[in-house]
């Protein structure tokens, strides 16, 4: 890809980046807002603060964390867009971003009275999540604001090409793609095992990201029960922590499955590295799923480990493109268990994925995608 400058030359124009989380682990938006600081840009990003929040420490960039009455289900959503609103009507900006559709309408609306350019940056196929397409009433709201909003923004990107094109086809838009890929990693500065949280007296598989729905942790938890000689480490945390917890204890696990708890991007990254399988096993429970591009899979590539993946369109396709892995065409216990132990009973194999995710990782990373972040931010200074 053709490397471009796009740096501002007039004062830092003001950009807030808007999301529902609490900032502290947002990788993807963390990336983008360290690229547009680099464009010239001077970077807020809001979110909300909860009582387990991690402190947000990226110094660069600026922060609005609201502490809301309400932190789940319509009550939260509609709590965080009002704060949201305000914010931005009595706070001075040039640009705002909307991450996800759960933040657009404050934005769309604030930037429309302020008339001010928005961005939508959708990292995900939100109508379609698996929390929603079993509650048809709630998905028909967000899809309806969908509807109302989407086909009026000019500036929009998303995380998967099968993503771009359903929003594309629905509403006409050109939704760029801006993959969630991590930055390039020298890997002769890994942390040494013995500096990790956790017993490493065996090889360990690693899962990374968060334990919801449909992401197959607790079928790689009862996996274990069929692996010897290795441990499943869970970095991460979710709506199905407690449960699974609860599986491990139930299924007399707890010596083989270790859960990290939510953890620092620093630390995931220390882990990572060291393990000898990576998971990505999302299952196929609606749009949203079968489409994703989970920024997990290009962290193990760059980690350089081999990965179990879901053989689902986008992540069969980075995993077959790259060869770095075995695909499993269903997410169970039985299928998870017989991939890793037709993976680590063969060394050679091991080894060329091993060897395939380095050459993957120098091309899979983030100082390739941003290029596509600083024309479309060019773009949107310089077209209005």
């Amino acid at each position: 890809m053709q490397k471009h400058n796009n740096t501002i030359n007039s004062k830092s124009p003001k950009l807030i980046l808007a999301v529902t989380n609490d900032l502290a682990t947002d990788i993807r938006v963390q990336k983008i807002a360290q690229t547009l600081i680099g464009m010239g840009f001077s970077v807020t990003m809001a979110g909300r603060k909860l009582p387990q929040s991690l402190p947000f420490q990226c110094d660069e960039i600026a922060s609005k964390r609201f502490r809301l009455w309400f932190n789940k289900g319509a009550l939260f959503y509609a709590n965080y867009n009002i704060r949201l609103f305000f914010h931005l009507l009595f706070n001075r900006y040039d640009v705002v971003v909307a991450n996800d559709l759960d933040t657009l309408p404050a934005c769309f609306i604030a930037s429309k009275l302020k008339r001010k350019p928005i961005v939508y940056d959708s990292h995900e196929y939100f109508t379609e999540v698996p929390e929603l397409i079993n509650r048809p009433g709630i998905q028909k709201i967000w899809e309806q604001i969908e509807k109302l909003i989407v086909p009026k923004l000019q500036h929009c990107y998303t995380v998967s090409p099968g993503i771009a094109k359903i929003y594309h086809e629905k509403y006409g838009n050109n939704f760029k793609l801006v993959r969630n890929l991590p930055k390039k990693t020298k890997h002769d500065k890994r942390t040494r095992t013995s500096d990790l949280s956790f017993p490493t007296d065996v090889s360990f598989i690693i899962y990374q990201g968060a334990i919801n729905l449909g992401r197959g942790v607790e079928e790689a938890i009862l996996a274990m029960k069929r692996i010897e000689n290795m441990r499943l480490v869970i970095a991460g945390d979710g709506d199905k922590f407690e449960e699974c917890q609860k599986i491990v204890r139930n299924e007399n696990l707890t010596d083989k499955v270790i859960f990290t708890g939510r953890i620092s991007p620093e630390e995931l990254a220390k882990i990572t590295p060291h393990a000898s399988i990576g998971l990505s096993i999302e299952k196929d429970m609606g749009l949203n799923y079968r489409l994703a591009l989970p920024n997990k899979l290009f962290n193990y590539i760059q980690a350089g480990i081999p990965v179990l993946a879901s053989s689902l369109p986008e992540i069969k396709n980075i995993v077959k493109t790259y060869n770095v892995g075995v695909l499993i065409d269903e997410v169970t216990p039985e299928k998870i268990a017989t991939g890793l132990k037709n993976m680590m009973s063969s060394p050679q194999l091991l080894n060329e994925w091993k060897e395939n995710c380095e050459i993957a990782g120098n091309k899979l990373c983030w100082e390739n995608e941003e290029e596509t972040i600083k024309e479309i931010y060019h773009e949107v200074l310089y077209s209005t």
